[in-house]
């Protein structure tokens, strides 16, 4: 369990970016070294190893040195664990609104009765 959430935790830190997730666009597109990334996304150098670091420990994107060039790629994290977890709480909390609708239909029902018998 302890494995599980780290994992999580490390994949939404990474995505919580937008930087972050712009490089896993451009990476679903096509491989790109960290200094095309840079370019890309108007930053130096260091500031995109930092944010390929996070994608690459979150297990999102991997990373190869041939030469002088580091290229990126996608990882193989298909997000599995992650749309699992959501899907979760997307079920808990859609039949919590499903309640709280009924809830509320019932309640506009008696006050539309309550209105109607203090008329008469």
């Amino acid at each position: 369990m302890v494995h599980y959430q780290a994992r999580l935790d490390a994949t939404f830190a990474a995505l919580s970016d937008v930087t972050r997730r712009g490089v896993l666009e451009q990476l679903g597109s096509s491989d790109a070294s960290i200094t095309d990334l840079a370019q890309r996304f108007h930053m130096t150098l260091t500031g995109m190893k930092k944010h390929v670091g996070v994608l690459e420990q979150a297990g999102l994107v991997t990373t190869e040195k041939v030469g002088r060039v580091r290229t990126c790629k996608l990882g193989r994290g298909l997000l599995e664990e992650e749309a699992a977890w959501i899907e979760q709480h997307r079920q808990l909390w859609s039949a919590r609104f499903d309640e709280l609708d009924k809830l509320v239909e019932h309640l506009k029902r008696k006050e539309k009765a309550d209105d109607q018998r203090n008329r008469s």
